[in-house]
Order: C-alpha cells, then sequence, then structure tokens
C-alpha cells in the first residue's frame, strides 16, 4: 500500500475469520527481522501509535522509518495439525521535498563555465528540480527563450544542476530552486550571482608593474655591486637570485646608501 507520510495506514492480514488462530504475529523485514505484534502485545514504539482491528493493524502517524515489508503470521489448528499461514505487505510511504540546498556562486567572470548546484534529500519518489531567475522560472531548453537570454545554460531536472557553458553579464540575477514531487513542492531562497567582465587591463597593468620593479630590483643588485656593496661577481643575465633576496632584506640599508649618492 502507498500512503502520504503522517496520516494513518492500515495493514490488513487476510486470513479467514471462521477459525480463532492459535497465535497470531506481525514482523517488519529488513536487515534484521522486528516483531510489531507478539504475545497478543504491540511492540516498541507502535505501543503508543498502534491498535489491532482483529488480525490486521492500524497504524497513526506514519513517518518514512515505517516504509518497508511487513508479514503477519498465523498458526491455527486444524484436523492435519496446526497450519501456518503467512501474508506480506509492502508499505510505501510518500514524503514531500524539504527545502532544497542551493549553491549559487556570489561572482563570477563573463566566458567562464559556472555551475549552480541544487538538491533534496527528504523527498520521496525522488522529486525534480526547475531554477529561477528573478522569479521567472527558466526554460529546459534555454533555445526557446527571448534572444535577450543567455541560450548556453544546461539544465538537468534530475540532478538539479544548471550549468553556464559560456556565462555573461546578463546573467547577472538572483536565482531560487524548486523541488517537486507528487506530494509537494518547496523552494530555496534566492541568492544574487553577480556577473563581470575580465578586466585585461588591469591585468596588463599589473604585469607591467610586476616587470618594472623586477627590472629596477636587477638594477640595484647591479649597482650594489659596481659600489662594493657586495662581492664582486658577473652582473649578467646569470646573476643568482640569492642578491636579490640579499637586497630586498637589506632594502634600508641600500635606500640609505642611495640617498647619499
Amino acid at each position: 500500500i502507498t500512503i502520504i507520510q503522517f496520516p494513518e495506514a492500515l495493514l490488513a492480514c487476510k486470513y479467514p475469520k471462521k477459525t480463532l488462530p492459535s497465535r497470531l504475529e506481525w514482523k517488519k523485514l529488513g536487515r534484521s527481522v522486528t516483531f510489531v505484534y507478539y504475545q497478543q502485545t504491540l511492540q516498541g514504539d507502535f505501543k503508543n501509535r498502534a491498535e489491532m482491528i482483529d488480525f490486521s493493524i492500524r497504524i497513526r502517524n506514519v513517518t518514512r522509518s515505517d516504509a518497508g515489508q511487513y508479514r503477519c503470521e498465523v498458526s491455527a489448528p486444524t484436523e492435519q495439525g496446526q497450519n501456518l499461514e503467512e501474508d506480506t505487505i509492502t508499505l510505501e510511504v510518500l514524503v514531500a521535498p524539504a527545502a532544497p540546498s542551493c549553491e549559487v556562486p556570489r561572482y563570477a567572470l563573463s566566458g567562464t563555465v559556472v555551475e549552480l548546484r541544487c538538491q533534496d534529500k527528504e523527498g520521496n519518489p525522488a522529486p525534480e528540480y526547475k531554477w529561477f531567475k528573478d522569479g521567472i522560472p527558466l526554460l529546459e531548453n534555454p533555445k526557446l527563450g527571448s534572444q535577450s537570454t543567455n541560450s548556453s545554460y544546461t539544465m538537468n531536472t534530475k540532478s538539479g544542476t544548471l550549468q553556464f557553458n559560456t556565462i555573461s553579464k546578463l546573467d547577472s540575477g538572483e536565482y531560487s530552486c524548486e523541488a517537486r514531487n507528487s506530494v509537494g513542492y518547496r523552494r530555496c531562497p534566492g541568492r544574487r550571482m553577480q556577473v563581470d567582465d575580465l578586466n585585461l587591463g588591469g591585468i596588463i597593468a599589473a604585469i607591467v608593474i610586476v616587470a618594472l620593479v623586477i627590472s629596477v630590483c636587477g638594477l640595484g643588485v647591479c649597482y650594489a655591486q659596481r659600489k662594493g656593496y657586495f662581492s664582486k661577481e658577473n652582473c649578467s643575465r646569470n646573476t643568482r637570485p640569492r642578491l636579490l633576496v640579499e637586497l630586498l632584506l637589506n632594502k634600508d640599508f641600500i635606500f640609505s646608501k642611495f640617498r647619499a649618492l
């Protein structure tokens, strides 16, 4: 039988009522067998939320932990001796998704590959996922959208991933994800992602500055050698990096010498 979580479930044991059984037992099957009803008494937490109705059990406030296989065993006297009959029932509990866990980067560089993730671990059956941008659902097939929308993304409704193969500034916005199954749906809070262009000018300027600093340091080493601040060595391309380290460690001394020139 299949029910939604929290209402009650009736596990019916199909046994003719004409003969009074000498023994009735209910067991839950799994890696280990546990008693549900034994020696005319409900066992475990079933004592407080279940009741016997003839040979059947009514369970209240059913949770997903109750899902599984149950077996009722009825032993009754016959002319040939004790007769054992069994009936197995599978209980499936449907659960609505919880608020999914969403991973959305705060910043991204234009032209790179960016993946957003969404996952729920509570729903049964397993939910499907849908992504929203600024409260508007994204199409599973982006090519069907407007031309102003980046069509390079791929949405996997089974795994919950949203991947931009070539992200652009148009993709900046607030993203949220919804997990949905046959029982219900939940959505995670929206998170903003800002996409910026790569600042090539700034990178080139930084490289030029670093190169100038290295060049000035190299000239400083050579100048210091010629003035006798270091032992005389060949001031060429093969100048040992040790000299640069010494220069940097003794920068106050060198700068004082430069000011005295």
